[in-house]
């Protein structure tokens, strides 16, 4: 069972686009990338909001995310959150044990 969050960095003056810029420039996010459980990080912009990135951060599982938590990179990542005065919001969810289901899988264009 995976888990993904989903979180929203809001600022002004494009900070939130830079603080996405200096994860990755700094090699913070790449770290992040390689921590044992770690599935998925990634930056996106929301074309109906500029000022928002949407990072989807997804793990194995929740020790991952614990692990996570307990490491060094927390500590940079809420130091770029605070240099660039971002503000979240979070979505989290759980993966489907079954996958995707037949009936939704036929609206999938592969």
């Amino acid at each position: 069972m995976s888990i993904t969050m989903n979180l929203y960095y809001t600022g002004v003056d494009g900070n939130a686009r830079k603080f996405a810029e200096e994860m990755e420039s700094t090699g913070v996010a790449g770290q992040i990338r390689a921590e044992e459980g770690n599935l998925k990080y990634e930056y996106y912009i929301p074309l109906k909001d500029p000022e928002t990135v949407l990072l989807i951060d997804s793990w194995e599982d929740q020790e991952a995310i614990d692990r996570h938590h307990a490491s060094p990179m927390m500590k940079k990542i809420a130091e770029l959150r605070k240099k660039h005065d971002l503000h979240m919001t979070a979505e989290r969810y759980v993966s489907d044990t079954d996958g995707i289901p037949q009936k939704d899988r036929e609206f999938i264009r592969q």
